[in-house]
């Protein structure tokens, strides 16, 4: 391998490491969230042009905050004919940068942490779009290049560079400052960013688009991204749920793919495949959430519920009775159609098919979640077992209609075969 490829290696991993922390101590540096992302983005780009001629830098995070911060001084010193603001600025870090000139810039290890935390807050403010939010998130937090935002949500390179320009514009716009919100905007601005997260690892367990039943990459970068957000507030309870959750989930990922990549439902999963790491990780931090003293939230409830399913050997030994009631709870504090499918399904394994019916049904008259393929799957599933087979068969059949991923189609339309023969 070339010197000039390990070059290129080492910026590409450090990037993905450390750019979110160097985003956040130029945020931190300029108070412009916008200003400091550019100045990321032009010191990894000199370094793919110096890291190749001169060697990677003993301490490669220090290097490239240095070459950012050096970039903004450059940038103030020519504003300051014009503004001062910039003017003062130049003159504050002019002082600060000679007493660091003669060596790498380190990062702050006390400023870190707080840095991250105001950078998860911007990428998810509420004045962006959820489409904003997930790609400025991806960007800024996750490390994540355009390139590959696009190619994980299978959009246009060109749609998300748009995203992310309009997103950066609009807080410059509104003068968003490189602060953390108060107390109450705070918790607020939380349940937005755990959104964004848990839409990421949903996208990524269940994929609703492309070939593959599991994006692994999408999944993987929300459970790192649920690890930052659980350690910047280890006193909230939802964060450490979330955590559980996506760690508890992902945990079964191993299981629920066949080698050609074909889903495997849960009763023919081998359970021995599930991954007994990720299931330990994932208690450890659901148990981490009881003792925040704040009860479990949605997101704790759920992993709760995927723990009920990581103890039991099988699904016949399955705890459902204690599930139907974390579903319960889940309804009564986040109610939602598909909380009530979910028990539904709970309720079929715990006391049979019949009053799962019921529910379901209920659900269908509603109309809550017309035009999803989940009701009509897991009404088929409930006619099958009761022995109505040509219900069945029609409900599978709208169920394959309103199907998004072709791997789940595939799955629809062996049920729709093995019940015509």
């Amino acid at each position: 391998m070339s010197g000039a490829t390990e070059s290129r290696r080492a910026v590409e991993a450090v990037w993905r490491i450390e750019s979110a922390r160097i985003v956040g101590a130029l945020a931190r540096f300029t108070q412009d969230f916008t200003l400091a992302e550019d100045l990321a983005q032009e010191a990894f780009a000199q370094a793919l042009v110096t890291w190749p001629r001169d060697g990677v830098p003993q301490n490669p995070a220090g290097w490239l905050l240095t070459v950012g911060r050096r970039r903004a001084v450059d940038g103030f010193r020519r504003r300051a004919l014009r503004d001062d603001r910039y003017r003062t600025l130049a003159a504050e870090v002019a002082i600060e940068q000679r007493a660091n000139e003669d060596s790498d810039l380190a990062i702050d290890p006390d400023q870190v942490e707080d840095d991250l935390l105001r950078l998860v807050f911007i990428a998810c403010h509420p004045m962006l779009s959820p489409e904003a939010q997930v790609a400025l998130t991806l960007r800024t937090v996750g490390g994540l290049t355009s390139d590959e935002i696009a190619r994980a949500f299978l959009v246009p390179t060109a749609t998300v560079q748009a995203r992310i320009t309009r997103a950066k514009r609009t807080l410059a716009a509104a003068r968003v400052p490189f602060a953390l919100p108060d107390a109450h905007e705070r918790r607020d601005r939380l349940r937005q960013v755990l959104s964004v997260i848990y839409l990421l690892f949903t996208e990524g367990s269940t994929a609703t688009s492309g070939e593959a039943a599991i994006r692994f990459d999408l999944a993987a970068e929300a459970i790192r991204l649920a690890r930052i957000v659980a350690r910047l507030v280890p006193d909230e309870s939802e964060p450490l749920g979330l955590l559980a959750l996506t760690e508890l989930t992902a945990a079964r990922f191993g299981a629920r793919v066949s080698a050609q990549g074909a889903p495997i439902l849960l009763e023919d999963q081998d359970r021995r495949r599930w991954d007994t790491g990720a299931i330990r990780r994932g208690r450890a931090a659901l148990e981490q959430a009881g003792r925040t003293g704040r009860g479990l939230g949605p997101y704790g409830l759920q992993a709760a519920i995927a723990d009920c399913h990581a103890r039991a050997t099988s699904v016949a030994t399955t705890d459902w009775s204690t599930i139907v009631t974390l579903y319960e709870a889940l309804e009564r504090i986040a109610p939602s159609p598909i909380v009530t499918l979910n028990r539904a399904v709970a309720l079929s394994m715990a006391t049979g098919p019949a009053a799962a019916l019921e529910l379901v049904d209920a659900l269908a008259a509603e109309g809550r979640l017309r035009g999803s393929h989940l009701l009509p799957s897991v009404r088929g599933e409930l006619l099958r077992r009761l022995d109505r087979t040509p219900e069945a068969v029609a409900a599978f059949e709208e169920a394959y209609t309103l199907c998004p991923s072709p791997r789940e189609r595939e799955t629809l339309a062996a049920k729709i075969a093995l019940l015509a023969t």
